[in-house]
């Protein structure tokens, strides 16, 4: 069952008419401050396991080739 074009604008009438307009925005502002601090704390947990695998990153080079160069 979808919801049609009007439907959702008859909808998005009564919460207007219900909450208010100054409501609704506070809430907006609100869900945006949350969408924000959520893409932040992604980016965190993203950073945090890059540095944490450059950090156990080993040299697995053998010691007989460490003083060759390739070019």
């Amino acid at each position: 069952m979808s919801l049609g074009p009007w439907q959702v604008l008859l909808i998005a009438v009564v919460v207007l008419v219900l909450f208010g307009r100054g409501k609704i925005a506070s809430l907006m502002g609100e869900v945006g401050k949350g969408i924000t601090s959520f893409k932040k704390g992604i980016d965190e947990g993203k950073k945090e396991v890059e540095d944490q695998a450059a950090a156990d990153a080993k040299d697995v080079t053998p010691e007989k080739d460490k003083d060759k160069t390739d070019v």
